[in-house]
């Protein structure tokens, strides 16, 4: 029996609660093994909207671990994404074994400032566009974007659809969806 596929969520205060609990509840459903970390010390993180997340481990439980995917919530939780060192330890791990890195709405300026997949083809919340265009090659069309092991969204309304390409690149088709089916999304395609 293959092993479970697994997923590292980083958050930091002011992360878009939205992105983050809809993408790990979708991955959960798929029977993806989905660890929550803060990139601090502390237990628990304080959302854009003031939810509380308790994490399941602190950055550095999770440091020296290797996972199928690292996801990465906007809000504005991504500067303080940007500004961690261990974060940008992990991605630069994972980008050199070739993992998925997937960054929603304001995050891929986290992908920008610790150099990740240069060059790619990605999206973002539009406000944040101008940050990362000139690096990437930016698609202003789709809410998901794909390119090879990198996959990024536009917001929190565009979880859903971020939430399931994930659990599609590490579980395949028929099980995402089964899981949008599930939930009665019907924009799965």
């Amino acid at each position: 029996m293959a092993s479970k596929k697994t997923a590292l969520c980083l958050l930091a205060d002011g992360a878009e609660e939205m992105e983050a609990v809809i993408t790990v509840d979708i991955l959960r459903r798929a029977e993806v093994n989905v660890t929550v970390s803060s990139i601090t010390d502390k237990e628990c993180v304080k959302c854009s909207r003031d939810v509380k997340i308790c994490a399941d481990a602190k950055i550095s439980d999770v440091a020296d671990k290797k996972y199928d995917v690292v996801i990465l919530p906007g809000g504005v939780g991504w500067k303080l994404l940007a500004e961690s060192s261990k974060v940008g330890e992990i991605l630069k791990a994972h980008e050199k074994d070739g993992k998925i890195i997937a960054a929603i709405c304001a995050a891929p300026c986290v992908l920008k400032a610790h150099d990740i997949a240069k060059g790619k083809k990605i999206t973002s919340y539009p406000s944040v566009k101008k940050n990362v265009e000139g690096d990437y090659n930016y698609i202003e069309d789709e809410i998901v974007v794909t390119d090879g092991n990198l996959i990024t969204s536009k917001g929190p309304a565009t979880a859903y659809a971020f939430g399931l390409a994930i659990a599609e690149k590490l579980v395949g088709k028929e099980k995402a969806k089964s899981v949008a089916d599930g939930m009665l999304y019907k924009d799965y395609k």
